[in-house]
């Protein structure tokens, strides 16, 4: 399921055509998934619509694009494009951060492209910038 979801939470620019799902296969995305479950910082919540899996939000320290130190869990969150934009992918992050709060964390961070609109979601919910590049963001929330 979350192979899916990593693929799925891909930023693709309008007008853009969208990679081929192999790119899921790069170590830099690999991260995000490989041996899911196994430490204690990964967590994964899933959202259901009619009985689909619409969303998910997971968590796991791990040097990926979102990394600020070695004590605060990545996040990533993604919801399928027919559900996009109807208040799943917040809840779920609200969720989680609720989850990783009663867990100990402090904070959260994340990586997302300058040009995604979930960036404007992300600073609604709490989220600032703690750094940036030309093309993407790196937000972090305390909790």
């Amino acid at each position: 399921m979350l192979r899916d979801f990593l693929y799925d939470a891909i930023f693709v620019p309008d007008g853009m055509l969208p990679p081929d799902k192999s790119i899921i296969e790069r170590p830099e995305l690999q991260v995000y998934i490989e041996d899911f479950g196994c430490r204690e910082s990964d967590k994964c919540l899933a959202a259901e619509v009619n009985g689909e899996i619409a969303g998910a939000v997971w968590t796991r320290i791990m040097h990926d694009y979102g990394h600020i130190d070695d004590d605060t869990p990545s996040l990533a969150v993604s919801v399928k494009r027919n559900h996009r934009r109807q208040g799943i992918g917040t809840a779920l992050i609200k969720e989680m951060i609720n989850c990783l709060r009663q867990s100990g964390y402090t904070r959260t961070s994340l990586s997302v492209q300058k040009a995604n609109y979930a960036v404007k979601m992300y600073m609604k919910l709490g989220f600032e910038i703690f750094s940036e590049n030309d093309e993407e963001y790196i937000m972090l929330i305390k909790l």
